[in-house]
């Protein structure tokens, strides 16, 4: 009788604990739901959403009021990890909540810059120099652009930010002028960087199209001051920065009411010492599967080299880019700056047609020996000029 009653006495017991689990679970849920509410009440009133000070008070409420078979260290383990999801719970709803994450976020036609869209199904060339050196230099260079039969983006830099600060600024003003008359005069739109909030009128004067470095990538309140301005912004991926970094950097200016924003890849910081920075392709479809907005890829700045450009800008096409930034020059060997990763005119051409994007979709194809040629001719090789 003793051996047959055991397993009913079991029985009862681990009926008694499912029970209880029930109840538990219940109890969780309950206290998730008050969770989220006092995380809204929080927001109301500009509060933080973490309280350490509260967290360790009932923390301690909690050990003391402790008289049975878990004690001090139990207590203490099981509660901070209720505490711990509590907060994981909040930053869903906080994520989920993102406008930049919103499946409309951008409409079905893209981000319009001037007569281009980005993001509309059609690839996007953002070409032309490092910098602004030159009337004559930035006349050659948009002369070429402008034939090039895709669409397009001249880029150029007035104001730049340098690791070295005995290095080429930029010409600022007056690179700004320049770039502007030139661009009316091929019909190009303009996309160029905007440093801080004291140039971001005489940018924004110029631009059709802002662009926020990677170096600014963290400046919240230049972030939240080009989304005031209501004018597109390509947001580019700081070198150390994570994808969430970005996103929630690219919600700085969505909170502001802009969401004409285009993020950039080009290249993160590793080890890998054989390009200048190391090419996250796969942070292409990521971002594509969360976000509408659209994604391209600075081929120039990731590899800082010319020889595997394109190679490279096929795969970035091939995981879903919506278009590629490539830095080309006249005459990149008598660049101000960065001129080992700026391709020739003549080459930048060359990379469009084998791409296919100078075909229709129907015919678009490449010709191995043609893209040799183009890997071989247009560049040196070298890392750094």
């Amino acid at each position: 009788m003793k051996s047959n009653g055991a397993p009913a006495s079991l029985g009862a017991l681990r009926a008694r604990i499912d029970d209880l689990n029930t109840q538990l679970l219940d109890l969780l849920q309950q206290r998730a739901a008050i969770v989220l509410e006092i995380a809204a009440a929080k927001r109301e009133q500009g509060l933080a959403g973490y309280d350490p000070q509260r967290e360790s008070d009932m923390l301690n409420a909690l050990v003391q009021s402790a008289d049975g078979a878990f004690g001090a260290p139990e207590i203490t383990s099981v509660f901070q990890s209720i505490f711990r999801a509590s907060l994981d719970i909040q930053d869903r709803e906080r994520r989920q909540q993102l406008r930049v994450l919103a499946p409309n976020a951008v409409p079905k036609e893209g981000v319009r810059v001037g007569n281009v869209s980005i993001g509309g199904g059609t690839p996007v060339l953002f070409a032309g120099p490092c910098s602004v050196e030159t009337p004559e230099q930035m006349e050659a260079i948009a002369a070429a652009i402008s034939r090039l039969p895709v669409q397009k983006i001249m880029r150029a830099g007035a104001f730049k930010p340098r690791t070295n600060p005995y290095t080429f600024q930029g010409l600022r003003e007056e690179g700004l002028r320049i770039l502007r008359d030139v661009a009316d005069r091929h019909g190009l739109p303009v996309v160029t960087e905007v440093l801080d909030t004291g140039t971001l009128d005489a940018v924004a004067d110029a631009a059709d199209m802002l662009q926020i470095g990677a170096r600014n990538m963290y400046n919240t309140e230049l972030l939240k001051a080009v989304g005031r301005l209501r004018k597109p912004v390509l947001l580019k991926r700081g070198f150390m920065a994570t994808l969430d970094e970005l996103l929630l950097a690219a919600e700085y200016i969505f909170s502001q009411g802009n969401e004409s924003v285009v993020l950039c890849e080009r290249g993160i910081r590793t080890f890998e010492g054989r390009t200048r920075f190391t090419l996250d392709i796969s942070a292409i479809p990521l971002l594509k599967q969360e976000t509408s907005l659209p994604v391209i890829v600075d081929v120039s700045h990731a590899l800082g080299r010319r020889d595997i450009l394109l190679p490279c800008a096929r795969a970035v096409m091939a995981a879903g880019a919506d278009g590629l930034m490539i830095e080309a020059h006249h005459r990149p060997e008598q660049a101000l700056s960065d001129g080992f990763q700026q391709v020739r005119l003549e080459d930048l051409a060359a990379i469009v047609e084998a791409l296919g994007w100078s075909k229709p979709s129907n015919q678009a194809g490449s010709n191995p020996i043609q893209d040799t040629e183009i890997e071989r001719t247009a560049g040196t090789g070298a890392l750094r000029g």
